[in-house]
């Protein structure tokens, strides 16, 4: 069973095996007000639990850090580590070194210069996006190292970089439109205002939108909404 533990400056996020751990459960600190996520698990190729849960939630993290870059998030406000039992000071010392990272950031937000309602909407758009990015784990990006420098070299490769853009750029994207359009139907020109995209962009992300089904366009009002 899951929960949150709560500091003053760091949510510590404790589960019975990291292989629980869950983006959903990152953006949900984080939408609470956390400045940062200190997730510690079982040396790689030493898991209790004989699963290997610690590989997942290293892939996981990799790919939420990627996430929260996209939404305009410093990824440095996340942080994993590997620690055994019998290492209590090394622990206190990754801590205490996550503390001191966050308090030089600051408050969530301040640093990446958004206000609460605008870190809101983005990180609500990413939530929606998790179901599609656990397949997406599961099909594309579960590659199988032995080390974490392995798994670090390639979740900071182009080849990442180009999957996620392809596989998850684009549907947050979409996420965040539909955000928008529940709230009231909307022309092109207030969504890419919105959003800060370019008209274009976003005619492209409403006409995929639209031949999958989830908006229509209105001509009476001249606006999109969702289907």
């Amino acid at each position: 069973m899951s929960r949150l533990q709560y500091s003053s400056d760091i949510r510590l996020m404790r589960v019975m095996c990291t292989g629980r751990i869950d983006i959903s459960f990152i953006l949900r600190a984080f939408a609470k007000g956390a400045d940062g996520v200190f997730i510690a698990g079982c040396h790689l190729n030493e898991c209790n639990y004989i699963t290997h849960g610690n590989f997942y939630a290293l892939r996981m993290s990799h790919i939420c850090r990627k996430l929260m870059e996209l939404v305009g998030l410093d990824p440095a406000r996340l942080s994993i580590e590997f620690i055994s039992g019998g290492e209590g000071t090394r622990f206190a010392e990754l801590v205490n070194g996550f503390s001191e990272t966050i308090r030089n950031l600051g408050a969530l937000g301040s640093e990446e210069g958004l206000d609460p309602e605008s870190l809101g909407f983005r990180l609500a758009a990413a939530t929606r996006l998790v179901p599609h990015i656990k397949l997406l784990e599961r099909e594309r990006f579960r590659v199988q190292f032995q080390t974490r420098a392995e798994y670090d070299a390639f979740f900071g490769s182009d080849e990442f970089d180009r999957l996620f853009r392809e596989t998850i750029a684009e549907k947050l994207a979409t996420s965040q439109i539909a955000l928008l359009l529940e709230e009231k139907p909307l022309p092109t020109g207030e969504i890419a205002a919105a959003l800060g995209l370019p008209p274009a962009e976003v005619s492209r992300h409403l006409n995929r939108s639209s031949r999958q089904g989830l908006v229509r366009y209105d001509p009476g009002q001249q606006c999109y909404t969702l289907a």
